[in-house]
């Protein structure tokens, strides 16, 4: 995929009249406007970053557990799916697939999701305390559908990747990416709408439920 955008892009450099050398120069400049960018006025940060994004999520219709260590993930995700009445089978980012879910009676396939799927359990790449957001990045590793597809989205989040706004998630991004992905989502608590007669109904465009292992310890 990347080398098909990247041949893509070449063209379109070649028909202006544009070289990679200036593409880079262009970039690099954008970086520094980036880097020295004036912030507008933000609310006043939280002493404890992993108490406001619990107390967000849960605002926005999430539900929250919190865990010492990853390790607990695959018993925590089977409390809640029993306690909700919930299937006992789920696809997840190949990345969690080294944790025992089997041991915790989880039937985990690591793929990435399809439309038969209920249950979707992913990583995340950060999360945002003033808005009790989750910040996943498409890729192999993390296929963007496992999050979307599911009626269910179990959220694995790690309490030293919760950071205080939008600006310091955009901010780590670009400093551990490097570039941006193919897609970033933002996933704000469960799918919600009110496009008709203003009457809210959750689940219309993703997951009816998000529920997210807080990592106490990670």
């Amino acid at each position: 995929m990347k080398d098909s955008r990247d041949d893509i892009l070449g063209r379109i450099r070649r028909r202006l009249g544009r070289s990679a050398e200036n593409a880079a120069a262009g970039r690099t400049a954008i970086d520094a406007v980036l880097a020295r960018r004036a912030q507008g006025p933000r609310p006043a940060p939280d002493a404890d970053l992993v108490a406001r994004f619990r107390d967000r999520s849960e605002a926005l219709a999430s539900t929250v557990e919190i865990v010492a260590r990853l390790e607990a993930a695959p018993a925590a995700a089977v409390r809640y799916l029993a306690a909700h009445d919930l299937p006992r089978a789920a696809v997840a980012w190949p990345q969690l697939a080294g944790l025992d879910w089997a041991g915790a009676g989880l039937r985990v396939e690591a793929r990435s999701a399809n439309g038969d799927d209920l249950v979707g359990i992913t990583g995340v790449f950060c999360a945002v305390a003033e808005t009790g957001t989750l910040v996943l990045l498409s890729g192999p590793e993390t296929p963007a559908a496992s999050s979307l597809l599911p009626e269910t989205h179990i959220a694995v989040v790690p309490a030293s990747r919760i950071v205080r706004g939008m600006e310091e998630a955009f901010d780590l991004v670009r400093a551990e990416c490097g570039e941006l992905p193919r897609a970033v989502n933002f996933i704000s608590g469960p799918s919600r709408t009110g496009d008709i007669e203003q009457t809210l109904v959750l689940g219309a465009h993703g997951p009816y439920r998000v529920h997210i292992v807080l990592l106490a310890a990670e």
